[in-house]
């Protein structure tokens, strides 16, 4: 995290990290040649949790952080340009993931699945950088803390009973201060049994069959 905000954005910054690791192993096991790719992500845990965290992160933006930022714009052309570019983004996704999963049961999906994971790889890729350079500080400037408080409950809410393998999926790999952040809205019974119980049952997933 390179800019400087009034708001704590630690939370989209790991999400987004979280995605590109997965973006990452996606790639690794498309280009993989000595088996055979389209069988191990027709059935690859690591692929259904990307596709529904993704789902998640997107669908709340949408529902309760970019109508009210654009309420806020008002008057204010660019930065309204801005969000809604990031809006349109969103659309461009699902065909993505919708194309790559219609090549898992095609017989002769293999011949697509590289060029369909490198579109995807580059156009979620491109969107998280955009957001990051130029969404996020349009956020930050408008957002209200109750708007920021009602983004994270949607966030929440669309998790719902998936939490314990949600966030030790969301903090794998991520800094020390970055996973205390995330944890320490947790009351103390859950941090003990994330700490306990739900990192070492998500250890023992094997995500992407390698």
């Amino acid at each position: 995290m390179t800019a400087t905000f009034k708001h704590d954005m630690t939370m989209m910054f790991v999400i987004h990290d979280a995605l590109r690791r997965e973006l990452e192993q996606l790639a690794k096991v498309a280009a993989r040649t000595s088996d055979d790719p389209v069988t191990i992500l027709r059935t690859a845990a690591g692929w259904e949790m990307f596709k529904s965290y993704l789902h998640v992160h997107h669908g709340a933006e949408d529902e309760a952080l970019w109508p009210g930022v654009r309420e806020a714009l008002a008057g204010r052309p660019d930065d309204l340009a801005v969000v809604e570019a990031l809006e349109a983004e969103h659309q461009t996704i699902d065909p993505m993931l919708d194309a790559i999963d219609a090549a898992l049961v095609d017989p002769a999906g293999h011949e697509r699945l590289g060029d369909l994971v490198d579109a995807l790889v580059t156009g979620l890729g491109g969107h998280f950088k955009h957001e990051e350079d130029e969404g996020l500080p349009v956020v930050d400037a408008v957002a209200t803390p109750p708007l920021l408080m009602g983004f994270g409950q949607a966030h929440a809410q669309r998790i719902g009973p998936d939490n314990p393998r949600y966030l030790p999926w969301l903090l794998d790999g991520a800094s020390a201060a970055d996973s205390a952040t995330v944890l320490r809205v947790l009351p103390e019974p859950a941090r003990a049994a994330y700490e306990n119980a739900w990192v070492p049952a998500y250890a023992k997933i094997n995500r992407w069959s390698v």
